[in-house]
């Protein structure tokens, strides 16, 4: 196996993100893309991860593989990884290492040792959703940590002209409202949904931000989130998060 990016930061800034949520887990080697599809400790979060064929220079393997990877210790290498660097990563199977190569003004070589992991079958769940906003990360962003400041969780609701983030404490309260424009769209199957989400979650996610400035989001009622960040022929950054109970 040998993958090659001359474009590292679809790698580096997709893992860091994702060692966020989990420490350790399974990367999918398939002929067209790396994978990973992972739950949090808690069982909160759900990410899903893929990087395609089409964003290396050299995507070559010659059978399908599973590789466990230590994320932390993954995270130390990667951010040693300049912009322009080229980034080869190879497999030794006898020795059960990942070798990643950084090549640049000098050339850094680091070998990781690799885990065996139980794979635990990750289904990614079946859902329809009743909303979709597309919306600028940066607005979205700034929503979330407006209302980090009022209480733990916040809520979404979403109508035919707008998108509505809130949040409620126990002496204060808060309100983002992001209208329909060029920047954001708001789709509905039903009339306005409303769910509630942790913030504390919300903002380890939105930091797929590092990776585009677009951001989609869909939701129901009282229902699961996902949070998708894509890069055309690239790379698909996905999250989906539980929902808090709704306050009485």
């Amino acid at each position: 196996m040998k993958l090659t990016l001359t474009e590292p930061r679809y790698l580096k800034d997709s893992i860091l993100i994702i060692s966020e949520l989990v420490n350790e887990v399974n990367f999918k080697v398939y002929k067209d893309r790396l994978e990973i599809v992972a739950m949090d400790p808690a069982n909160v979060a759900m990410v899903i991860f893929k990087l395609l064929g089409s964003a290396f220079t050299e995507y070559s393997i010659n059978e399908e593989k599973t590789i466990g990877v230590n994320l932390m210790n993954l995270t130390q290498i990667l951010k040693r990884v300049k912009p322009t660097d080229i980034l080869t990563i190879e497999l030794d199977n006898q020795k059960n290492k990942l070798y990643i190569t950084l090549k640049g003004v000098t050339t850094k070589r680091f070998e990781l040792g690799l885990l065996d992991i139980e794979e635990k079958e990750q289904k990614i769940p079946n859902l329809k959703f009743n909303a979709k906003v597309e919306t600028n990360t940066l607005m979205f962003n700034d929503a979330i940590e407006d209302m980090d400041i009022i209480a733990d969780s916040l809520s979404f609701h979403a109508m035919n002209d707008k998108f509505v983030i809130e949040s409620e404490g126990n002496i204060s309260s808060g309100k983002v409202e992001i209208n329909t424009d060029e920047e954001t769209n708001v789709e509905l199957a039903s009339s306005a949904v409303n769910s509630r989400y942790s913030i504390e979650y919300l903002k380890k996610i939105i930091k797929g931000s590092k990776l585009t400035n677009k951001v989609v989001l869909e939701f129901g009622q009282d229902y699961p989130l996902k949070v998708e960040y894509n890069i055309i022929d690239k790379l698909a950054l996905q999250f989906v998060l539980a929902p808090r109970q709704p306050v009485d």
